[in-house]
């Protein structure tokens, strides 16, 4: 899978799944941390890649444009710290794959993970 990390994703998780034999690179590392977050879905669109975010304004954005790519993960945790982060996204990747590259938003919370499938209702 191919991974791109928005801004609030520590290098650590790109690092973490580089391990785990992703393809994953950083906004930062590209010098893009002040791409806007379309370009970022188009960017992401045009790589094939996952965008890796805690920024709502994702889900809103693909719902707008009813666009069925790319999956986007947003973290909605408490805690941020990138283990806590990693931990969720090796069990995202591990028992959701075929939905991840289909095209879904997952949103990640305290309480688990809710993934909806793209494209998603403009009323959302």
């Amino acid at each position: 899978m191919k991974f791109l990390a928005d801004m609030g994703i520590s290098l650590k998780t790109v690092s973490f799944l580089r391990d785990l034999g992703h393809l994953a690179v950083h906004l930062h590392q590209e010098g893009l941390g002040r791409l806007k977050d379309f370009e970022i879905l188009e960017k992401a669109r045009r790589e094939e890649s996952i965008v890796l975010t805690h920024d709502l304004d994702f889900g809103d954005l693909l719902a707008a444009s009813g666009a069925q790519l790319p999956t986007v993960i947003i973290f909605r945790l408490r805690n941020m710290r990138p283990e806590r982060v990693n931990l969720y996204l090796e069990s995202i990747i591990t028992h959701h794959a075929e939905v991840l590259d289909h095209g879904a938003v997952a949103t990640v919370a305290e309480g688990g993970v809710r993934i909806r499938r793209l494209p998603l209702p403009a009323a959302e």
